[in-house]
């Protein structure tokens, strides 16, 4: 198997020894996106807009990759404070259409950068045998 790094200018850079995504033929996994605006590294503010902006940021990762949400077959979600899941759910439902990835979600103690969520994604290259 061949694997190859995806960077984009479009999500921010990783923040420790990782790559934003990386392809792996078939499959094509993204790392966790906290919400970062990639120009600024700034954290958005709120949950809402955090969701959003880790997705964005998901997203510019994917098209690097040659791939849309379309193609995202799981997802996990790392919130902060549980509570926020209908909150994160609303964001979340506008990425995806009327087959969405599988998921999970974990409460998770702390995120970098004091962000209160973070999304990783697998997505499958449309077209890939079987699909």
């Amino acid at each position: 198997m061949t694997k190859r790094r995806i960077a984009t200018e479009g999500a921010p850079a990783a923040l420790g020894p990782y790559s934003q995504g990386i392809d792996a033929g078939e499959l094509v996994f993204c790392s966790g996106q906290l919400g970062l605006d990639p120009v600024s590294g700034q954290l958005a503010a709120g949950v809402a807009a955090q969701a959003d902006r880790a997705l964005r940021n998901i997203g510019a990762v994917l098209e690097a990759a040659g791939c849309t949400f379309a193609d995202v077959v799981k997802t996990t979600v790392f919130l902060v404070d549980i509570g926020d899941f209908r909150v994160l759910n609303d964001v979340y439902a506008g990425f995806f259409g009327d087959t969405p990835p599988a998921r999970s979600t974990f409460a998770v103690a702390g995120l970098p950068k004091g962000a209160l969520v973070e999304i990783e994604a697998v997505a499958r290259r449309a077209g890939a045998a079987g699909g």
